[in-house]
């Protein structure tokens, strides 16, 4: 089930928070709930993306984008995600989640989210392809710079986020059927 009073909280908690560059880092605090757990008793691996919405709605609000998309009709959608999972997240255990843009090119913007221990370790690491779509498909980041009065290049992006880039472009669509 989608942790729906969890992001009521978030974004009750982070309404009055300052503003955020577009390329700003969201930080957040957030507990692994016996809701969250697989039958290892730590944090599954599927919730663990849901978890992830926690800290990306939050940081599209303090970046400005929420007020865009609602203004335009527009809406937020996943286009690809390539997870590290690292160090095991246990029952009732605290982390903090660092959420960012990294770039965008013509069609997607590209954002990296972690999870890490208090103790300092990084107990994980996502890369999301996100759109903005409308209802003829996905608007170019220029488009929803521009709705965002904001006229500033992407930052050029890490060797690391090219070469998965690259990678999805070879990897078949639709997947082959044996």
């Amino acid at each position: 089930m989608y942790p729906v009073m969890r992001m009521i909280k978030e974004m009750i908690k982070y309404r009055n928070a300052p503003s955020l560059p577009v390329t700003g880092t969201h930080i957040s605090e957030h507990r692994c709930w016996p809701s969250d757990i697989d039958l290892w008793m730590e944090l599954n691996n599927g919730r663990t993306l849901t978890l992830f919405d926690l800290g990306r709605i939050p940081l599209a609000n303090r970046i400005g984008l929420v007020r865009v998309l609602r203004k335009e009709k527009w809406s937020l959608t996943m286009a690809g995600a390539s997870v590290r999972y690292r160090r095991r997240i246990r029952t009732f255990e605290k982390i903090e989640m660092r959420s960012r843009a990294v770039c965008w090119d013509d069609k997607f913007v590209y954002l990296e989210q972690s999870m890490w221990k208090l103790n300092g370790e990084c107990a994980n690491h996502a890369l999301y392809r996100s759109a903005i779509t409308d209802k003829n498909g996905i608007v170019s980041p220029a488009r929803v710079m521009k709705a965002m009065d904001l006229e500033i290049p992407s930052p050029q992006a890490p060797e690391w986020v090219n070469a998965w880039i690259e990678a999805e472009t070879e990897r078949p669509w639709p997947p082959m059927q044996e």
